[in-house]
């Protein structure tokens, strides 16, 4: 059975009928994007992913990166997928062309990066880290060094990283030890040792730029003392080119659970006492910069949890209508019952509807957040600007944190289906359940995205964004009732926005009291509610889109809107119902977890 990536029908629905995105093109900065260009990328971007990274994704699995003589060697099929995607300039296809992007719509690139990220996340992690890099320098660089770093960033000739992690510094970055000494000639000398750097060393470039966190000599400790530099595998000639081996080592390589493909290492800097890098940004405003990669980051990181998601259910779901395993119930007392495709059972059918609505759910999100940006971009200075970045800052944590931990459950589902040939390597769902499950630990754990969310994201500007956010579900809601077929669903989804209103003012005013310590025990708990309401309200609009569909709708499109409403309501009156119940556990104060006797833990 021929492996898949992505829905490209529900990819075109979401582009051309939900967001409209060629609407886009009516402004000069994306006047090139009009429904033909968008679908030319995206089909160009699917031919890319299924011919030429899908097929690496075993490769990369399988045989991994190794570590020699101090030189990491990546899979071999890698090289000729890394050297046609920047050919196809695929690495920065958001950014200005005149280093090297292509300028084009955030959610159109996002829709891109579905595919490269469902075909293997190991691989896209080189290119990933390498554009957030390049938006570091291109953020906070000079003129020289954007000279110098960028157009060799974003066209893919150097690659990047992120240096943070260190063993006594993950989630607390505050805690790092490197350090940075400042040289006559403006330079610094780095020392110190990262771990868990995605990849951190590897053969596909001919240059590794390392974005490096360290507290030069004197400053205060904690993140008010931190700087970021760029310090490069290779030392940088006069003309630009690469010369001399900078004193950086990788040390070793990770033996991980999953994304055996992408070289995790440990870095020593320094270690001969010659490792030069330079300051990027202003000395002791490191953390600030390096919010704007993890940001970017984290919005990756939930797409890559999807991009798991959505192979396997597609997967899964070509597997149910090929398996021929069972009789259907309604004939299985007749005298020569016929074995049917599994995707006749109810169970099955209940595990791909769940995967589905899940599946489309997120890539709404997704692609909306994505629009957020593009919208934020055309608008002028003022009040709409104002509100898009705000509901970009608020979904930022919902989107990483949800998504990742909703995928990882897709593709429990996605084994599931597969039966015991789900659990073997034989078959590709495994491996994607393998590598789906970092995405939930790196770029701040999940639980720590619930801390942004409850303790920054909720109340800031007043607690305006989370109002916005209410409000633009209210829009939809109003739409839906004005379609006789969806009422019911309209006024459940309605009770779940309005309670989620009720519980987020409750969590918040706990957050800022005595009560503090249990809000955050839930904090959790409360991102989740708040990210199934966020699906339900997509399934709504989903919904309301394809009602107004189906009385024209083609032959060969109707299945799909119909589909369309029997996942939202699949969604709104089975999932919605215990997220309403577990919002009344919410607003009960649950105190059991810090009243727990910390000796009663075995």
């Amino acid at each position: 059975m021929a492996q898949s990536i992505a829905d490209r029908r529900d990819q075109d629905f979401l582009l051309h009928e939900v967001f409209n995105v060629a609407e886009l093109s009516k402004h000069e900065i994306f006047q090139d994007f009009n429904k033909k260009t968008i679908d030319m990328v995206v089909t160009e971007a699917r031919n890319l992913a299924i011919k030429e990274i899908l097929p690496t994704q075993q490769d990369g699995d399988q045989n991994g990166c190794v570590l020699k003589d101090g030189q990491v060697s990546t899979p071999e099929s890698y090289h000729r997928a890394y050297k046609l995607f920047c050919e196809g300039e695929w690495v920065a296809l958001c950014d200005a062309p005149e280093y090297g992007g292509q300028g084009m719509p955030k959610v159109l690139s996002m829709a891109a990066a579905e595919l490269f990220s469902g075909a293997n996340c190991s691989f896209l992690m080189y290119p990933g880290l390498t554009h957030g890099a390049g938006k570091l320098v291109e953020e906070f660089g000079t003129e020289e060094q954007k000279k110098k770093y960028l157009k060799n960033l974003y066209t893919g000739k150097w690659a990047g990283t992120m240096c943070l992690t260190e063993s006594q510094a993950g989630s607390d970055v505050g805690a790092l030890t490197t350090s940075a000494k400042k040289n006559q000639d403006g330079t610094y000398s780095i020392t110190g040792n990262k771990i868990f750097i995605s990849s951190g060393d590897h053969d596909l470039t001919e240059n590794i730029i390392h974005p490096v966190l360290a507290r030069i000599e004197g400053a205060p400790a904690g993140t008010k003392g931190i700087s970021l530099f760029l310090v490069p595998k290779y030392r940088i000639n006069e003309d630009g080119s690469s010369g001399h081996r900078n004193d950086v080592d990788c040390t070793g390589i990770e033996e991980k659970m999953g994304l055996h493909g992408n070289s995790t290492a440990s870095l020593a800097f320094g270690s001969r006492g010659d490792c030069i890098g330079e300051l990027l940004g202003e000395e002791n405003k490191g953390m600030k910069a390096m919010f704007v990669m993890m940001n970017e980051a984290r919005l990756g990181t939930g797409l890559q949890g999807f991009g798991f998601a959505t192979a396997s259910y597609i997967n899964a779901v070509n597997y149910a209508r090929e398996r021929i395993q069972g009789t259907d119930l309604m004939k299985m007392f007749d005298k020569d019952p016929q074995s049917v495709a599994i995707i006749k059972h109810p169970d099955v059918r209940r595990q791909l509807i769940s995967m589905k609505a899940h599946v489309e759910g997120m890539r709404s999100l997704i692609y909306y957040v994505g629009h957020l940006f593009d919208k934020a971009r055309v608008a002028e200075e003022g009040k709409k600007k104002e509100k898009y970045k705000g509901l970009i800052e608020l979904l930022t944590p919902v989107l990483k944190a949800y998504c990742t931990d909703r995928s990882f459950e897709v593709c429990t589902q996605g084994i599931q289906v597969y039966g015991g040939y789900g659990y073997i390597q034989e078959y590709p769902q495994e491996q994607l359940l393998r590598d789906c499950k970092i995405t939930s630990i790196y770029e701040g754990t999940n639980g720590i995205q619930a801390m942004d969310l409850l303790g920054r994201k909720l109340g800031m500007n007043k607690g305006k964004p989370f109002m916005d956010l209410l409000g633009e579900m209210q829009q939809t809601i109003a739409g839906a009732k004005e379609i006789k077929s969806l009422e019911g669903m309209s006024s459940m989804v309605e009770k779940a926005v309005n309670r989620l209103g009720e519980v987020a003012m409750h969590m918040g005013m706990n957050a800022m009291s005595e009560k503090v310590l249990d809000a955050f025990a839930m904090a959790h708990p409360f991102l989740d509610v708040t990210g199934d309401v966020c699906m339900a309200w997509f399934e709504l609009w989903r919904a309301v889109v394809a009602a107004g569909k189906i009385e024209k709708a083609k032959k060969k499109d109707l299945p799909f809107y119909q589909g369309q409403i029997k996942t939202a309501q699949y969604f709104i009156t089975y999932v919605l119902p215990a997220t309403l119940g577990r919002m009344d556990a919410l607003q009960s104060n649950i105190t059991a977890i810090m009243e727990f006797p910390e000796e009663a833990f075995a």
